[in-house]
């Protein structure tokens, strides 16, 4: 007897860090067969990964798991159009494929990232086949649409809601990663849809990494790490930052780790202070490394109401690195790091409570840096434990099915 066959629909796969790799290999060392369906890797540079190539269609492998890559759009960086381009195109080619793949398996498994276009090939596989399928929600349409600037008229407003019902309606069961999700879901699903809270969990740290070396001279380190865009709210964090007086400067840096599309925006930004030092972007590998010679890890987005029902998938792995977090952002995520004792949370569009949120950090004694650790383990070995997490993932979809 064949073993149970699962298809993951994912715009993004390794070697993309994305946590939908310890999915699929969480489900091939528990011997299913897993194969994913998703685009030549080119996140976050906008660039195909060297050693890969861009066809139409190619087949690849990663440690048993069969891989079947479709065209990616590049380029989308620095371009609206291409980034909507990027959107339609996983749509597009992803269902043709999925027509003459899906059909061969017992669970289609759709890892929603960002735009709800990407989960199209598992909705066609659904509709055509009628296989039981799962989502992973990590943003939420129609309201994420508005927040990256579309303007919120009838016309879309209406289409919107019409292709979010339409992606939403004969699904399975759906996991959220973030609870505030729930509300905003709920008006576009069937009432007896089967909806759970799935986290998001840390990535691995080797923390017997040693230290890296921020400074020579011993300093007051703030780290953020991860994607540079819009949303990340570094403008107000920058600004705040050089608000500092000379004596709390003199005691302090700010670590910006990571690339994206407002990296050049922010190194403007931060041209006159020598504080402010940027490492690039490191490999997932080496980020222990810097978690472990950091005194405040920064969570951030902007203050938008769509951002208040978002964890950002950095705040596991903070709490991973158990260092204390300095959250300045506001919603689910600044009640996780209250709730739990996790650090400080500050409202991200206040640059005077910024500033003085750095200061309190830069003014706290050791002691309470402590309390703050000891929460992050405790935390780590419950609600964000990662096996905890993929086995209830797993009763869903394969309980679930109809």
């Amino acid at each position: 007897m064949s073993n149970p066959s699962i298809l993951i629909v994912t715009e993004c796969f390794y070697p993309e860090e994305f946590n939908i790799n310890d999915v699929a290999l969480f489900w091939k060392n528990e011997d299913y067969d897993v194969d994913v369906l998703t685009l030549a890797p080119t996140y976050p540079l906008g660039k195909v990964f060297s050693g890969y190539k861009n066809s139409f269609f190619q087949k690849d492998e990663y440690r048993g798991i069969n891989i079947f890559r479709v065209r990616a759009v590049s380029g989308y960086r620095d371009s609206v159009i291409k980034k909507i381009l990027k959107y339609l195109n996983f749509m597009v080619f992803g269902s043709i494929a999925s027509i003459f793949i899906g059909r061969k398996y017992d669970y289609i498994f759709g890892f929603n990232m960002g735009s709800l276009t990407s989960m199209m090939p598992a909705v066609i596989i659904r509709k055509l086949y009628k296989k039981p399928t799962m989502f992973w929600i990590q943003d939420v349409w129609p309201d994420s649409v508005y927040a990256y600037g579309f303007k919120k008229t009838k016309i879309l407003s209406t289409f919107l809601d019409i292709f979010v019902k339409f992606m939403y309606h004969d699904i399975t069961s759906i996991a959220i990663s973030s609870k505030g999700f729930k509300v905003k879901i709920k008006p576009y699903i069937k009432k007896d849809l089967n909806l759970y809270y799935a986290p998001n969990w840390a990535s691995e740290l080797d923390m017997s990494m040693p230290p890296a070396i921020l400074n020579k001279v011993q300093k007051v380190h703030f780290t953020f790490a991860g994607n540079v865009g819009k949303v990340q709210n570094l403008e107000n964090i920058v600004n705040a930052f050089q608000l500092l007086s000379k004596d709390y400067k003199e005691k302090t840096q700010l670590n910006i780790i990571g690339d994206g599309s407002n990296l050049e925006k922010i190194k403007l930004l931060s041209e006159n202070c020598s504080n402010i030092v940027f490492f690039g972007k490191k490999s997932r590998e080496v980020m222990a490394s810097y978690y472990k010679s950091s005194s405040f890890l920064i969570v951030s987005l902007v203050d938008k109401s769509i951002f208040s029902n978002t964890v950002p998938g950095k705040l596991q792995t903070y709490i991973a690195a158990k260092k204390p977090i300095l959250a300045i952002i506001n919603g689910e995520t600044a009640d996780i790091v209250s709730d739990n004792n996790l650090g400080i949370s500050v409202d991200p569009s206040n640059m005077s409570l910024i500033k003085e949120a750095f200061e309190k950090c830069i003014d706290m004694p050791e002691i309470e840096k402590y309390k703050f650790i000891k929460n992050n383990a405790k935390l780590l070995q419950t609600t964000f434990n990662k096996d905890i997490i993929l086995k209830k993932m797993t009763g869903q979809l394969i309980n679930n099915s109809d």
